[in-house]
């Protein structure tokens, strides 16, 4: 059984050749240093980094990635290294982020020779680190164990080889650091890098797994030196056809796009591969939008100055020079921003192209509800590896639409929006359908987390103090896939945030205390979701207290929250709420423009998952889920 580790938690090793595999969402530096009985870190010669991949016993990644498989063998490293520490690093000279805190948490696993994932280990809670320690295998008697470490560094490599008191530390960071950015004259070229990782290993370098985010590219619309700015996804197949072996026959395929496949990228499974796959797109739309939308600009902008030099002599202010000099300009302008209209349609044909070949090949847990992928639906015995929350499109691009899918476990509670919301045409939805909306959205959400998990595996719990959800609530309460009858009233409320509370501290103490099997038989030990509607209403300062701690503490021990919620209701609370709506990701019943890309900072539109009217699709998936429920039981 794989061990799911917290911070400071070690977990006993039961063989010593193992992969270590990161995902870290964007490009990242990984290395390993070998330490003493003291953690001390002799010289460089001790240190695997991309410029110097490979020591006794430990091989690493040659460049940055977004994905990264250590190959450590513990039998041979040398007999007066006890510590093994594995360190990332976000590469310095380039145009990517600066800090661990706005970018996805880094994932660990740690795998055995055939495959086996023995622990793992999600670095949550960074924020101005440029630098970590995420593992350590350490030597303790004779044996071999790993600890969950999480140590950052806000002062990147220097900083952390210091804390190892590595000779030269300086200097060492440098390097590592040159050979991702050989010098002031090298352009910062993901697809080169990633060209070079896949010659040597082609899964080294999937897509990233965050929200959305998942690898930071150079700024869209920035140039980079040494050459023209390409805008493509850099781990994306072109999709170009090789020369037509009849050019007579048939002229019109020599050189054109080929049909887009679904799962066209790296991964171990389909499941990742779709899952990359979309990310792709996704940020091949926000790359193609940046081109697009700086092509327009600069054309305004050189527009004006044209007509700012020529009304600066003041013959051309009277009779028609005037006039020719504006319409010259605003042709010039126009012939611009036709040529980016034109590149960007083409690359929204291609995206819609391959969308549509992508959505029908979706698994549930990604698919849309009217998707035929539920109408077959089994409960699966693995939980899938991320979920889909909803579709994000821009303007410019619609029809199209790309899935916003998150990755599982949800590190980060939901909150969605109950108050007033723009609408199209801007209009506003009646505040009553507004509240409805939102409860059958999280209990859309509810549905599908309960869909994807395997029986007993999950468990969904719901608050609904003034019973202003039950209506919502039927497609749960009909089927009997809810853990316990919605709590109400006060007494309620701190009924069901006490036990949670208990189960946490339960849970914590079991890990930390590594007797994770020793739990209470009245602790469920099934990720929990609770639902709470018309938050904050029925809750007194005890209980927000409580939920905060929830909020807190919760996602690492299997407890997860979703507020529905109006936060100008929380108004009276004043700033004591303030944690914890910044805590949470907002969703809305209905299309608001509030996402922000991590790149350039599109105002994505983003559209909840919700169930098509008249479909009883969801009522059929919970029924299975029901049965396969009274099975496990």
């Amino acid at each position: 059984m794989t061990a799911e580790l917290v911070r400071g938690q070690n977990h006993p090793l039961p063989q010593v050749r193992l992969e270590i595999r990161i995902s870290a969402g964007v490009p990242v530096l990984a290395g390993v240093t070998l330490g003493d009985e003291n953690g001390t870190v002799r010289g460089p010669q001790r240190v695997a980094h991309p410029g110097a991949p490979t020591l006794p016993g430990v091989e690493v990644s040659g460049q940055a990635a977004a994905e990264h498989r250590l190959a450590v063998d513990l039998s041979a490293v040398p007999e007066a290294v006890h510590r093994v520490g594995v360190f990332l690093a976000l590469p310095i000279g380039t145009a990517g982020p600066l800090r661990f805190g706005a970018v996805p948490a880094p994932r660990t696993a740690v795998h055995g020779p055939d495959g086996t994932e023995i622990a793992r280990y999600t670095v949550s809670g960074l924020d101005t680190e440029a630098a970590l320690i995420a593992l350590e295998l350490y030597r303790r008697q004779g044996a071999w164990k790993i600890r969950a470490m999480g140590q950052g560094y806000a002062g990147g490599l220097p900083a952390l080889f210091a804390d190892q008191d590595l000779p030269e530390a300086d200097m060492l960071a440098a390097a590592i650091h040159g050979t991702t950015n050989p010098g002031p004259t090298a352009a910062y070229d993901h697809g080169t890098h990633r060209a070079n990782d896949a010659a040597r290993n082609p899964y080294d370098t999937p897509a990233p797994e965050g929200a959305p985010a998942l690898d930071t590219p150079p700024p869209a619309g920035s140039r980079t030196l040494g050459g023209p700015i390409d805008y493509s996804h850099p781990r994306r197949p072109r999709h170009t056809a090789p020369p037509s072996p009849t050019p007579a026959a048939c002229p019109a395929a020599d050189g054109q796009p080929a049909p887009p496949v679904a799962g066209d990228a790296v991964g171990w499974s389909m499941e990742e591969r779709l899952y990359n796959q979309v990310w792709g797109m996704f940020e091949d739309l926000a790359r193609a939008m940046a081109a697009y939308r700086g092509a327009v600009d600069f054309a305004d902008t050189r527009q004006e100055k044209e007509l700012d030099q020529a009304l600066a002599d003041p013959r051309a202010r009277l009779g028609d020079g005037n006039a020719a000099a504006r319409e010259a300009a605003q042709t010039r302008r126009d012939q611009l921003a036709d040529q980016a209209r034109a590149v960007l349609d083409r690359d929204l044909a291609q995206l819609t192209a391959e969308s549509e070949v992508v959505e029908p090949a979706l698994p549930p847990a990604y698919a849309r509800w009217d998707s035929p992928a539920w109408h077959g639906y089994r409960v699966p015995a693995e939980p899938p590896m991320a979920l889909r929350l909803g579709d994000l499109h821009l303007p410019e691009s619609l029809p199209l639409r790309i899935p916003l899918l998150v990755r599982l476990p949800l590190e980060h509670g939901l909150w969605i929006d109950s108050g007033a919301t723009a609408m199209p045409e801007g209009s506003f939805a009646d505040s009553t359908a507004l509240r409805q909306a939102a409860m059958e959205t999280a209990v859309a959400l509810a549905a599908r987390l309960l869909a994807v998990h395997p029986a007993g595996e999950f468990a969904v719990r719901v608050i609904d103090p003034a019973r202003a959800g039950t209506r919502a609530l039927r497609p749960l309460t009909g089927a009997g896939v809810l853990a316990a009858p919605p709590a109400t009233g006060a007494a309620g409320v701190m009924d069901v945030l006490e036990w949670l509370t208990r189960r946490v501290d339960l849970v914590q103490m079991a890990v930390r205390g590594g007797a994770a099997g020793s739990l209470p038989d009245d602790v469920d030990t099934a990720r929990q979701l609770l639902i709470i509607n018309d938050f904050p209403h029925g809750f007194d300062d005890r209980a927000i207290t409580r939920l905060r701690y929830l909020a807190d503490e919760g996602p690492a021990v299997g407890v997860h929250l979703v507020l529905v919620a109006d936060r100008a209701d929380a108004a009276a609370y004043g700033p004591l709420l303030d944690p914890l709506w910044r805590s949470l990701m907002r969703l809305t019943p209905a299309p608001d423009e509030h996402f922000a890309d991590p790149w350039v900072g599109h105002a994505w539109t983003y559209e909840p998952a919700l169930v098509p009217v008249g479909s009883r699709i969801v009522e059929q998936v919970l029924a299975e889920v029901a049965a396969a429920s009274i099975k496990h039981k």
